[in-house]
């Protein structure tokens, strides 16, 4: 037997636009990727439709050469956007995060380590003669204490970042089981701003 098949016809630029499906949908990438065509091409020539969608009007220029268009837009530079993300794999103790993940106020203690993590706020409060603002510059202190196991208050206003914790905590030595253990108790309290992946 013999399988026929109609050849498809594609109408490249059908409508004089294209439209260009994401991997990954997400709002920020296709803001993005618009914003880059748009710099490019002239403004209104790109908006996402979707968070995985982008649809392209052909510029007049291109109308009869579009194939020219699709390779200019192709190298253009697109900011991705980065989700927060930590990916534990329990197995081999392999811990990998992206540097947009955050906590929130937590308390921890895990057998003899303690952290403690202070937000102080410096205010700078100019002359009343001087022409200018107060200005408020949160600092972030963390800290890794290795004594017996005790509950401590993780006290943050703007939050801090897991890598901040994972340097503190491998400091002073604390095993990748320890940082897998505490990463998995923060994600389960709902402290950890992020996707928590276990392999």
């Amino acid at each position: 037997g013999a399988i026929i098949e109609r050849s498809v016809t594609v109408d490249l630029g059908a409508g004089g636009s294209l439209l260009y499906q994401l991997r990954n949908a997400d709002f920020t990438t296709a803001a993005n990727m618009a914003g880059a065509i748009n710099s490019r091409f002239g403004e209104s020539t790109a908006f996402p439709e979707t968070s995985g969608s982008v649809k392209v009007a052909i510029p007049d220029k291109f109308k009869d050469d579009i194939v020219d268009f699709i390779a200019a837009v192709e190298v253009l530079n697109v900011e991705a956007d980065s989700s927060a993300k930590v990916v534990v794999n329990e197995r081999t103790g392999t811990i990998v995060m992206g540097r947009d993940v955050r906590l929130s106020t937590v308390a921890v203690s895990h057998g003899n380590l303690s952290l403690i993590v202070r937000e102080e706020v410096n205010v700078s409060q100019p002359n009343p003669l001087a022409e200018g603002e107060t200005v408020v510059a949160p600092k972030t202190a963390v800290k890794v204490v290795e004594e017996q196991g005790q509950l401590v208050l993780l006290d943050m206003n703007k939050g801090v970042s897991i890598g901040e914790i994972a340097n503190a905590l491998n400091a002073i030595g604390a095993t990748p089981r320890d940082l897998i253990a505490i990463f998995l108790a923060i994600k389960a309290s709902g402290s950890l701003h992020g996707e928590l992946i276990i392999l």
